[in-house]
């Protein structure tokens, strides 16, 4: 004869799915193939590489998948972008001139949000920084970016 199922026992059991369910979700096949799939049935997917950027104005953007972190035309001068997906932000604080720092704010942690006017700016807590330099021009923030060696390869800003 089966024992009656406790109110421990109940609640025990309703936690574990809580907790399973979801992992066994994130585990899940999204039912997409894809080109580094090789059951993939569609010969005109592949993969890319490209990652979302942010201009100056907030507008977002693709960054070029050829090795290059973001064409020289998406930067504009005194302004520059946030590359999200590579924690860095790209800036031309003159005519031609492309520097690179990283993108997380060294106050909190925060991921920058955009830069204008010659200012790399945090918005989580309002720190801004040289967008010439990466020095702190605003707090709290109380230490400077660190500057990420670029040079121009063609049209690309690229890491040097």
């Amino acid at each position: 004869m089966t024992a009656p199922l406790s109110r421990r026992r109940a609640l025990t059991g309703a936690a574990t799915l809580g907790v399973g369910v979801p992992l066994l979700a994130a585990c899940g096949d999204d039912g997409e193939a894809t080109a580094n799939d090789p059951t993939s049935s569609d010969p005109t997917s592949a993969p890319t590489s490209a990652a979302t950027t942010e201009t100056a104005d907030g507008a977002s953007s693709q960054a070029p998948a050829a090795g290059g972190l973001v064409a020289t035309a998406d930067v504009p001068v005194g302004g520059g972008v946030v590359l999200k997906d590579d924690e860095l932000v790209v800036t031309q604080p003159a005519e031609g001139e492309f520097k690179a720092f990283t993108a997380i704010c060294t106050h909190q942690g925060c991921l920058v949000g955009s830069v204008s006017d010659g200012k790399i700016h945090c918005p989580c807590h309002s720190s801004t920084f040289s967008a010439a330099d990466g020095s702190v021009e605003g707090g709290p923030a109380t230490a400077p970016l660190a500057e990420v060696a670029v040079k121009v390869d063609g049209d690309q800003v690229v890491k040097a």
